[in-house]
């Protein structure tokens, strides 16, 4: 392994916590003994085109400093090559880092994590999930969920998890239930009404959400979690119960468990890590050990 390392850097991640990240992160990895190179761009595209050209020309790992949204862009450079990848979570989210088991918001310790993992060979593959060549690491979103981030993008003020509060307030307003045609591993179709239906590659989504809470991102299924048609009442009672998990306890809540998924709907536009995918119909693949990840 090259002993070049390329610092991959969303600056703006966490109300500019990415920009002050990368040089503890850069340091511990440099006192290690690797030589670092930052990697910015103009924009997304510019950016990932960079990323892919530093895999492409043998970088000893892919170093993504943001939260999930960066996450997700170092994914679609690094999935399916042998190039390791390395998080330092700084973002909002951080649901891939969390499923990991990786530290959140300590950049210092994240480069010495990730240095030693390089040093000691201590890496895994894991899963991802793909939509039409789309890599993600963590919940392929869809339903009442998705229209909350809809709204949410489409809000100018305020900033933060404040702004989806407001948004999934709003949405609750001009709640209703939607037609799904559900279909598993090329199975039987089913045909549903439901609030949402989520595909977990990894277990959370929105910043410790356990959508998905028996997800595992090794065992190369999907964990689809249903939210069945509910009254606005009953989804105020079984929304909370996500960031324990408990949720799936509910009888409206089924759970079921594929390696490929196809969701169709009106309506209703995809997101996975956080990121948009397009409007349903979607078809995900749950695709084993996509992946190569520096871990504890």
């Amino acid at each position: 392994m090259t002993s070049e390392i390329t610092l991959f850097v969303n600056p703006t991640a966490g109300r500019g916590r990415g920009a002050h990240a990368a040089q503890p992160a850069a340091s511990a990895l440099r006192a290690a003994g690797f030589s670092v190179r930052t990697v910015l761009g103009e924009n997304a595209a510019d950016a990932l085109a960079r990323a892919r050209e530093a895999v492409a020309d043998g970088t000893g790992a892919l170093v993504a400093v943001g939260g999930d949204g960066m996450a997700n862009l170092a994914l679609q450079a690094v999935a399916g090559t042998r190039t390791p990848l390395g998080l330092v979570a700084v973002g909002t989210g951080n649901d891939f880092a969390r499923a990991l088991g990786l530290p959140v918001r300590d950049p210092a310790a994240s480069g010495r994590l990730i240095a030693e993992a390089l040093k000691g060979d201590r890496l895994r593959d894991v899963d991802l999930g793909r939509v039409n060549g789309t890599w993600f690491g963590t919940v392929l979103a869809s339903g009442f969920d998705s229209r909350v981030n809809d709204r949410g993008n489409r809000m100018r003020w305020p900033v933060g998890r404040f702004k989806y509060d407001l948004a999934m307030l709003a949405e609750l307003a001009a709640f209703r239930p939607f037609a799904y045609r559900i279909t598993l591993d090329d199975g039987e179709t089913r045909e549903i009404e439901a609030t949402l239906v989520a595909v977990g590659n990894g277990s959370s989504y929105g910043g410790g959400m356990r959508i998905c809470p028996g997800a595992v991102l090794g065992d190369g299924l999907f964990d689809i979690t249903v939210v069945g048609a509910c009254s606005r009442t009953t989804l105020l009672k079984v929304f909370p119960k996500v960031y324990r998990g408990t949720h799936v306890d509910h009888p409206v809540v089924t759970v079921h468990r594929a390696a490929r998924v196809e969701l169709v709907a009106e309506g209703i536009t995809g997101y996975a890590d956080g990121e948009p995918l397009g409007p349903l119909p979607l078809t995900a693949e749950c695709i084993p050990g996509a992946v190569r990840v520096a871990l504890p």
